[in-house]
């Protein structure tokens, strides 16, 4: 059978130990954010029998529904909501945040980062949960849960490869947010995420 899997995500919620997990499955491709900084038609051109990690993905659901539509499977991977707006927070001057903030909230110049980060975690996951409502193949997976949730998506998509090692992945932290220096005034044993 061919499919494609996507995961679909607000970001910092796991998504690169997700893609890390699947590396073990050796009946498909996969991969974190792999056509990120690809532009049109072409953003979308994965390979079949591909699995794709990519908190991105969201921004482009409508294209996303007309390329794949219902033939996919969908993975929504959450992680506690303040969790993820806290750590976007922390990264307000980069990438998404900085983007929503400044580019979707024209400004915000009364919001705080934290009221910023919160609005975007809760306006991406509503909408992700809107483009899932009609797919009759899909699945949850919460970061505090992923073991449990990973093996039941693995199981859904007639996964094969090492199952042990990919749970495993989910023992590790990717992505940390290094510490500031402590020249920089930081708390350098403090862990970001």
């Amino acid at each position: 059978m061919i499919m494609n899997v996507f995961v679909l995500c607000t970001g910092r919620c796991g998504s690169q130990t997700f893609a890390a997990a699947c590396r073990h499955i050796t009946n498909f491709t996969s991969g974190h954010e792999t056509r990120a900084s690809i532009c049109g038609p072409a953003r979308l051109d994965y390979p079949q029998n591909h699995i794709e990690a990519d908190n991105r993905l969201s921004w482009f659901l409508g294209d996303l529904d007309n390329r794949f539509g219902t033939d996919a499977f969908y993975v929504h991977l959450t992680r506690d909501p303040a969790k993820v707006a806290a750590s976007y927070a922390q990264r307000m001057g980069q990438g998404i945040a900085r983007a929503y903030r400044e580019g979707i909230l024209m400004g915000a110049p009364e919001a705080g980062p934290l009221s910023v980060t919160a609005d975007l975690v809760h306006t991406v996951t509503a909408n992700i949960q809107f483009f899932l409502k009609d797919k009759p193949r899909k699945a949850s997976v919460r970061l505090e849960t992923a073991k449990e949730d990973f093996e039941a998506v693995w199981r859904a998509i007639a996964a094969e490869g090492d199952l042990a090692a990919a749970l495993a992945e989910f023992d590790v932290v990717h992505d940390v947010k290094k510490p500031p220096s402590p020249r920089a005034g930081g708390t350098p044993n403090r862990l970001y995420r």
